[in-house]
């Protein structure tokens, strides 16, 4: 009889032991797939801030070419003011994703080309003295988009294809 108690006393304990491992698995993996969905939707945040930003520079990096585009044409003045209009909505509306960028990435380099983006792009303001300076400001602004565009994808290529993660981690 003893040693059915025995016996039976070891199968509620193992029992017992056998949930709680279960359980605290179970815990971690759930744990594991927060963090990963925590990090998959800031990366998506991320990746929308700079798409965003891209866009409104380029748009405003239109805008200012048909304004310079309109000056040196020699436009009427109700052509030029409706484009000077339309100039300052397209500025107005890099701020919100340059201050989104800055909230979300830290990296210096994504942000370094952000800046030279965004400050190429206003300095085709200062080019309207003639054709030729108005196209260089603007193929200046297109390469500086075209880098912001690469350096933030590098930032944003998913670990597990970045070649910083493709070495075998010291365990």
């Amino acid at each position: 009889m003893l040693p059915t108690l025995i016996t039976a006393g070891l199968a509620v304990v193992a029992t017992l032991l056998g949930a709680i491992v279960s359980g605290r698995f179970q815990e971690r993996a759930a744990e594991r797939q927060m963090r990963a969905s925590h990090g998959e939707a800031i990366r998506r945040d991320r990746l929308e801030a700079v798409t965003a930003l891209a866009c409104a520079a380029s748009d405003h990096r239109t805008a200012m070419w048909m304004r310079g585009d309109a000056i040196l044409k020699g436009a009427g003045t109700d052509r030029i003011e409706a484009l000077r209009g339309d100039s300052h909505m397209t500025r107005s509306a890099v701020t919100r994703p340059l201050v989104a960028l800055r909230v979300l990435i830290e990296d210096q380099a994504v942000r370094a080309a952000a800046d030279r983006m965004i400050t190429l792009t206003y300095a085709i303001r200062d080019a309207y003295a003639t054709t030729e300076d108005l196209t260089a400001a603007r193929e200046a602004a297109k390469a500086a988009h075209d880098d912001f565009v690469n350096t933030a994808a590098r930032y944003l290529r998913p670990a597990s294809t970045h070649p910083a993660f493709e070495q075998e981690s010291p365990r």
